[in-house]
């Protein structure tokens, strides 16, 4: 299956392409931007197997990552959607993980929650998944409010070998 492209009033969420890449490359390589995804930049070869797994979702699992783009202007802004990345968290074992990244000249705006209410009514319409979960640091207030107005509910708080982590949970129509 290929990523369907969607719109909203000021993005394109954009199936991932060789076009995004060096953008993709760029932001992923900014230390704010992996602050508390990861907590470190990203090297080019990092970035080359994560931008190959978020597009190669949707052939395997039929949900994946869409690139944000700016409706008006084409730049991208950030990525994210849905995932099945085998993070070892049992919390996360056979649910879609929603996940979202922006630049940080994108922040504050509220695009991350206009991209993922796109991405969400997408999944509740096509998907129909009952459960979808997000993982969020601890020390992501942010992403944490982001989550909360697109539906998702506190779980827990665990310990992983990524860290510490929040878990959230959306029930399907949030």
């Amino acid at each position: 299956m290929r990523a369907p492209t969607l719109t909203t009033d000021r993005l394109i969420l954009a199936p991932i392409s060789l076009d995004h890449w060096e953008a993709y490359a760029a932001a992923w390589a900014d230390p704010a931007m992996t602050e508390f995804i990861g907590g470190k930049p990203r090297t080019r070869t990092e970035s080359w197997g994560k931008f190959l797994a978020a597009a190669a979702l949707w052939q395997f699992m039929g949900y994946g990552y869409w690139s944000f783009l700016d409706r008006a202007s084409g730049k991208f802004l950030g990525n994210g959607g849905l995932s099945w990345f085998e993070r070892g968290v049992a919390g996360l074992e056979g649910v879609p993980e929603a996940g979202w990244a922006f630049i940080p000249e994108a922040w504050g705006q509220g695009l991350a929650t206009e991209a993922m209410a796109a991405a969400l009514a997408w999944a509740d319409e096509e998907l129909k998944a009952p459960d979808i979960r997000c993982i969020i640091d601890p020390g992501n207030q942010a992403s944490r409010r982001v989550a909360e107005k697109l539906g998702f509910r506190f779980l827990e708080v665990t310990d992983e070998p990524m860290g510490r982590i929040e878990l959230f949970s959306r029930q399907r129509g949030g």
